[in-house]
């Protein structure tokens, strides 16, 4: 199992990003896939997790409105970001989670990518 991250960047407060994670050696029939992000000093934390196999997101309250998970039939996840505050600025992860539903815990992830920065700043 693999997943890699990537579209991060510098951005100025209201812009927007699309992240990138292409995954492989499993599929969404039976794996939930989630972005996370930690920033400095505090705790990692799900920001958008997708159930393949039930077909349901979650958002967390600060980015719900403002970012959407999405899927390729195959193998990429996004997550467009837009309107973006600095209080988005972490490292952004995807990790694949081996179970049916939505799962929002990081503890259900056995399967991380490496993490792409984003910074939004003026």
């Amino acid at each position: 199992v693999q997943l890699q991250a990537s579209g991060g960047g510098l951005v100025q407060p209201g812009g927007s990003l699309r992240l990138s994670c292409v995954f492989s050696g499993f599929t969404l029939d039976d794996h939930g896939i989630g972005w996370f992000r930690q920033a400095p000093g505090k705790e990692r934390e799900a920001v958008s997790c997708l159930s393949g196999y039930e077909g349901t997101t979650y958002y967390a309250d600060s980015v719900k409105g403002r970012f959407t998970i999405s899927r390729t039939s195959r193998n990429t996840v996004y997550l467009q970001m837009s309107a973006l505050q600095p209080e988005d600025t972490a490292v952004y992860y995807c990790a694949a989670a081996p179970v049916l539903g939505l799962a929002t815990e990081p503890h259900y992830y056995t399967n991380w990518g490496q993490g792409t920065q984003v910074t939004v700043s003026s």
